[in-house]
């Protein structure tokens, strides 16, 4: 799919509208791979693939079950260009899957899967969380730089998207916690007739004593009515 500049500019900025839009942070990684295959030329399938904690490494997004398959071969092997776009590079082009010598196992392992090229971005990296964008086609040589040029810029806009996408979770996660520790402490005030402050001490000594963190003390609390169990 070839792109002039002013389309370009207007395809990209639609589809940074559209991944706003989207609800939830898996749901934005679903429209990002999808999106991806229509916009960048030469992708037939797209995927993404995250490292939390540079120890849990999954994918998390496909769009269909060939990036599946040649992640688990890069999985099994310990190489390959979505791990190398992962940890090293941010560009990793592919012109022929098997044929490459860069990693020898990954593809010995992809001989039989229908891939002939591949496309990696790297999508984002905070602190210990490492993301990639991968893009797949059953030809050989079939991403050029023009591939590579409108790949930078959707993977610009998808990380953006992405991480917005993880700041409203944050958010709700946060506000969520705030609320069932406030119903935790209104629980405690009213049964020991102790002010708000109280309340919440005993809390934090029961996450102390229990090994416990806050959100959950309060919803063990608000959920049974009682405090966890202590050790000792």
């Amino acid at each position: 799919m070839a792109h002039d500049t002013p389309d370009l500019a207007a395809h990209l900025t639609e589809i940074a509208r559209r991944l706003q839009r989207q609800q939830g942070e898996q749901e934005t990684m679903d429209a990002i791979v999808h999106s991806a295959v229509g916009s960048i030329p030469g992708a037939e399938h797209a995927g993404i693939m995250t490292i939390l904690g540079r120890k849990e490494i999954k994918t998390v997004a496909t769009t269909g079950d060939l990036p599946c398959q040649v992640d688990q071969a890069q999985y099994d092997s310990g190489e390959g260009p979505c791990l190398t776009a992962l940890y090293k590079a941010k560009i990793v082009p592919v012109p022929d899957v098997v044929a490459d010598g860069r990693w020898t196992e990954f593809s010995q392992r992809v001989v039989d899967l229908k891939v002939g090229s591949m496309l990696s971005f790297q999508l984002f990296v905070e602190n210990e969380d490492l993301g990639a964008l991968n893009l797949y086609s059953a030809q050989t040589h079939a991403f050029d730089d023009e591939s590579e040029h409108v790949g930078s810029l959707f993977a610009g806009h998808a990380a953006i998207a992405l991480a917005s996408a993880q700041e409203r979770r944050q958010l709700s996660a946060a506000v969520q916690t705030r609320d069932l520790i406030g119903q935790a402490k209104g629980i405690l005030m009213e049964r020991h007739q102790i002010d708000a402050d109280q309340a919440f001490a005993v809390l934090v000594r029961t996450s102390q004593h229990t090994n416990l963190k806050l959100r959950e003390i309060a919803e063990h609390l608000t959920t049974t009515r009682k405090l966890p169990a202590q050790d000792g």
